[in-house]
Order: C-alpha cells, then sequence, then structure tokens
C-alpha cells in the first residue's frame, strides 16, 4: 500500500510536495481505516482544485516515477546513440523561474508490501536533472522495526551497495548507466530485494480521461479473458448492471487482420427489447459514459485482485455523481476491497464533498499562486485566517465554493463579448 508520495519540481509543483495516504486521528469514519503493519492508511484521495491549478501534475508526477523505473534499465548507452538517447524520458521542472528550470527534481516514496511479504516497509527515491540519475536510495524496515536499514545508497560521490548480496554488487556497478536506476537494472539482474520494488510500481495503474488519446486508447482495452470466457463477460454485465441494467450481455467476436499474430475484437452489447426480445447495439456507439466505465473495468479489476493504487484524473467526467458515489464505495467497502487496494483521483464534482463520503484526510486541494506555483494540500490540515481547523460537522462542499477552502477558481464574466 501507498503510504506517502513526495515530489519536488515537477511542472507546476515547484517546492516540496506531500501526498500522504496515512489516517490522521479525527474521528469521522473510523472504521474505514486499514490498520495493516504499525500503518493505519486511507483507500482513497480525493484531489479538488481549479482548472489549472496542479491536480492532473500530482498523479502525472507519480505516472512519470513509474515509468522511470519500470522503463530506466533500457536508458542510456554508448553517447552517440541517439536513438538510446532519445528514448529517455525526461522530466519537466519547474519553469517560470531560472533557479528551478535548470535544478533537480526529486521523487520519492513510502510504502508497505502485502501481508504474504511480512508488511515490510520501503522507503525509495531518486533526484534526476537532465543528464541522468544524481542520487537513488532504497531503505528498508520489517514490521516490527522501528527504524529504516540502508539497502543501498547512489551519490556522486560514490555508490554504496552494502545492503545487497555480494555477488550482484559487480554486476550491477559494471552495466550501470548515468540515466539508469539501480532499482530498474537490478530487477532486470533477477535480484530479488529490487525486484520487489520494482514489481509494487508495476502493480499500479492509471487512466486519464482527460486526455483525448489516452481516452481513446483506454477504450481499447478489453478485461482479461472477455473475448473467450463467457464467466469473464458475465462478470462485466454485472459489473454494468448496477449502473445500467438494459445491457444483458455481449457478442463477441474475434477477428484476425493481416497479421496473424494481432487480433481484433467486435464487441455488441446485448439489449432487451420492450416486447421481451433483443437487440444488439455496437459497443462503440454506447453512451461515453457507458463506455467510460467499460474502459475503468480493466483497471479496477487488476487493481482490486492484486491491491495497488489505480490513480484516475477527471473520474467525474461523463459519470454521474451517484456512480461517482458507487465507484468509491467499492474502495471503501472492505468486504469488497478485501485486497486494501487504494484510488487517487481528481474530480471537479463538489457534490461528494456534501454527502458524509470522505474523511477530511480524504479529501486534497491543489491551488496555484499567481507566480504559477501549485501547492498540495489536504483539508484535515486546513487552518483559516483566525488558526481554526475544519470541523466534521461543516458543509463541505458550500465551503469549498463560497472559497473558504482555496483551490477555487477566480472568475469574471464573459464581457468580451458585450456590444460596444
Amino acid at each position: 500500500m501507498l503510504v506517502q508520495f513526495c515530489f519536488k519540481n515537477f511542472k507546476s509543483f515547484r517546492d516540496d510536495t506531500i501526498l500522504d495516504m496515512s489516517a490522521t486521528k479525527i474521528t469521522e469514519y473510523s472504521d474505514r481505516i486499514i490498520d495493516v503493519g504499525n500503518e493505519k492508511l486511507l483507500s482513497v484521495a480525493a484531489i479538488y482544485g481549479a482548472n489549472a491549478s496542479g491536480k492532473s501534475n500530482v498523479i502525472e508526477a507519480f505516472r512519470f516515477m513509474v515509468t522511470y523505473v519500470l522503463e530506466s534499465f533500457s536508458y542510456g548507452g554508448d553517447t552517440d546513440d541517439k536513438k538510446s538517447k532519445n528514448k529517455r524520458i525526461k522530466h519537466t521542472p519547474f519553469l517560470f523561474d531560472s533557479t528551478s528550470k535548470d535544478s533537480e527534481s526529486t521523487f520519492e516514496v513510502y510504502f508497505m508490501d502485502s501481508e504474504e511479504h511480512g508488511y515490510r516497509s520501503y522507503n525509495y527515491g531518486f533526484t534526476l536533472n537532465q543528464e541522468g540519475v544524481v542520487e537513488e536510495w532504497l531503505n528498508s524496515k520489517a514490521k516490527s522495526a522501528r527504524e529504516y536499514k540502508r539497502v543501498f545508497y547512489r551519490s556522486p560521490e560514490g555508490t554504496d551497495l552494502s545492503g545487497l548480496p555480494t555477488k550482484s554488487r559487480d554486476n550491477l556497478l559494471v552495466a550501470l548507466e548515468k540515466e539508469t536506476l539501480i532499482v530498474s537494472l537490478g530487477a532486470k539482474l533477477k535480484i530479488t530485494k529490487l525486484k520487489t520494488i520494482r514489481d509494487w510500481f508495476y502493480n499500479n495503474n492509471f487512466a486519464n480521461f482527460g486526455n483525448q488519446y489516452e481516452n481513446v486508447f483506454l477504450s481499447s482495452l478489453i478485461p482479461d479473458g472477455f473475448s473467450d470466457s463467457k464467466s469473464v463477460q458475465d462478470k462485466v454485465v454485472s459489473y454494468f448492471s448496477s449502473f445500467d441494467a438494459s445491457i444483458i450481455g455481449f457478442n463477441v467476436e474475434v477477428l484476425k487482420g493481416d497479421d496473424e499474430d494481432r487480433k481484433h475484437i467486435k464487441i455488441d452489447a446485448i439489449h432487451r427489447t420492450i416486447d421481451g426480445g433483443t437487440a444488439t447495439i455496437p459497443l462503440e456507439e454506447e453512451s461515453d459514459g457507458t463506455l467510460k466505465m467499460f474502459a475503468l473495468y480493466p483497471a479496477l479489476q487488476d487493481t482490486l485482485e492484486n491491491g495497488g493504487v489505480l490513480f484516475v484524473d477527471e473520474l467525474n467526467a461523463c459519470l454521474h455523481p451517484l456512480l461517482v458515489r458507487r465507484f468509491l464505495i467499492t474502495f471503501l467497502n472492505p468486504t469488497i476491497n478485501t485486497k486494501n487496494a487504494q484510488l487517487v483521483f481528481t474530480t471537479h464534482d463538489s457534490w461528494q464533498l456534501s454527502n458524509n463520503l470522505l474523511r477530511r484526510d480524504e479529501i486534497w486541494f491543489t491551488e496555484k499562486d499567481k507566480q504559477g506555483i501549485s501547492t498540495l494540500y489536504s483539508l484535515a490540515d486546513f487552518v483559516d485566517e483566525d488558526g481554526v481547523k475544519v470541523r466534521k460537522d461543516e458543509s463541505y462542499e458550500k465551503n469549498y465554493l463560497l472559497g473558504k477552502y482555496g483551490a477555487i477558481p477566480i472568475l469574471k464574466y464573459f464581457d468580451m463579448f458585450k456590444e460596444e
């Protein structure tokens, strides 16, 4: 489970930023706290804020970290190899001051492994500049331990691999490039401790419905086994029936293209007609909301089955607030979410603030100042001008829309259309 994500100097976030999934000592909904190891954690974090305030950049920062961990073993090589050099993804620092745009960016996580691995905790992070990795560190501790122990530390002054098997150290040092992470390379070399870290990152899912290209890509994905398993199709029908009872089944046809190794899937949704018969509609002709829920299913299934983290940008887009609520309850209900999966999402749906659904420490805000610098803060930590924290009996939605918590747009009338 994700305990904490920290980053600095990434896109609109210039300064140290922390998304903390640890439960605070507030009293509401104490039954939903996940008590694992020595940690008390939350399963949901909802991020609110004005357009262009940095909401999406919080998720993009984590996504960048995941991508770099999973792929950096292939970065580097001969400096004259332009293909290899161009393959490396480069971070985008805060560009609106002369210092930050040339400074390093930092990404760090604290997370806890599963019960079968003894709820071991890890602290892993790295610092990058435009040339590659500047620092990288990994620390771990057992469930019963009080302090973290170093597994490795890398800096310009040298690399300490003392927490790794002796026979693995030389292989790492020989193959390590300045653009490559030790964790990424070590997992490729099948070093167990490092593969554990890499696998945790691999176990997370992303869905960005604010990106039209990714939206198209997500809508083309189908659940594992959907094309040839009636039981999988029945599960998807059951999933749809929770918000649209008109879909009672699917016709799935596997079409082979010119390349025999690539299969194309034709999906028709089966609807019951008013006279008791059935009618089929191509899935792509269903409503945007239905298509979005279909696109979410594979990531939702994988996250719940494997206990990872699902990051969704603009969860509320095309979905009714009651359906968004049902989606959140899937993660908040321990009888469904048996693997302690977590959901981090951005939204403009203020109704979720008014329905006694979220704890104050599950509600986060992003705000951008006049210099273009974004900040991230929790409702549980928010303090007003008089130094008073938010009470649990306040109307969160009303106060948010009134601007009491910040993180709302400063609006003007569209008077550019007014006739002179």
